[in-house]
């Protein structure tokens, strides 16, 4: 039989694990219709909840579950990384434990990969989220389309059926590099499944700003180029500026027609340009932390305890 391999990050998510666990028992049988094995791995990613009771529960319920304990919180998109090392599967996958994700469409997907595909999405073509989150998104993946990578889906995506092919440029990927992203410019073709984002019903979303404000970054830097080339574009054309208001300085001064200037715009151009170059440095800075932040030897996630 063939099998695939499910992976669960888990952060405070006590709530939502027993319904989880009941959704998953039911696909899992149905698979078994489809001569398909279900491996289910859990990553406990530092939860200071007792989402790690919920999990050892499961564990007795069904033996066959691997729980992999993480000594704190490392993000969800190291965690899955993390579980990725237990995937013995033919086909694997990462599911979101707060259900907002509907399990459900596992099954589509395992047709889809059983019909040949490699590379099987779900993408989003609606989200019951609050309007600040949506209007977030909406600017996150304008940005997105126009920076980094024009044909990704609109509404973005999570979960995503791979075949064990691309398990090794997934696993073996930069620290900072956002998987769902990775997982598509790999270039495989992806069959398309769309779905409706359900609004979270169990506990509460600990996806904070700061936190989808670093994955912004880590998006940007991680796969285009275009920040630094924007700084060198916008460098040149201030260059181009400067170099024509000196030389009609200096015309003006050689001609005796030089007015007397204002000290707040010469102040004004001073700010601007430090505050410039400032933010160019900065982004710049970001670049070189990633190039450290790769050779520096430092474990993506630290395993505390494996069940």
């Amino acid at each position: 039989m063939k099998k695939i391999s499910v992976i669960v990050p888990v952060y405070f998510n006590a709530e939502s694990l027993p319904i989880l666990f009941e959704k998953i028992k039911k696909i899992e049988s149905q698979l078994i219709d489809l001569e398909m094995m279900l491996e289910l791995v859990f990553v406990d990613d530092g939860s200071g909840d007792t989402s790690l009771e919920e999990l050892l529960n499961i564990k007795k319920a069904r033996p066959s579950t691997k729980i992999a304990k993480l000594t704190r919180n490392f993000g969800a998109v190291h965690a899955s990384k993390c579980g990725m090392q237990f995937v013995t599967g033919d086909c694997f996958m990462i599911l979101a434990a707060d259900l907002q994700d509907p399990p459900e469409l596992i099954l589509q997907m395992v047709e889809k990969w059983r019909a040949g595909s490699k590379f099987t999405i779900c993408v989003r073509i609606s989200r019951e989220d609050p309007f600040i989150s949506k209007f977030f998104a909406a600017c996150y993946y304008w940005l997105l389309h126009r920076l980094v990578m024009a044909n990704y889906p609109a509404g973005g995506y999570d979960m995503a059926l791979m075949d064990k092919t691309l398990l090794p440029h997934v696993q073996q990927s930069s620290k900072n590099l956002y998987t769902p992203l990775l997982a598509y410019w790999l270039g495989y073709k992806p069959v398309v499944i769309p779905y409706q984002r359900a609004r979270r019903e169990h506990g509460k979303s600990h996806w904070t700003f700061k936190k989808k404000f670093k994955a912004f970054i880590d998006v940007m830097l991680g796969f285009s180029v275009t920040p630094i080339r924007l700084i060198s574009g916008f460098g040149a054309i201030v260059s181009c500026l400067s170099f024509t208001y000196g030389l009609s300085v200096v015309l003006h001064a050689t001609f005796g027609k030089m007015p007397i200037q204002g000290f707040a715009s010469i102040v004004a151009l001073i700010t601007f340009l430090l505050g410039l170059i400032i933010v160019m440095l900065g982004i710049i800075g970001e670049y070189l932390w990633r190039v450290f932040d790769e050779i520096n030897k430092r474990p993506e996630v630290v395993i505390d305890e494996i069940y």
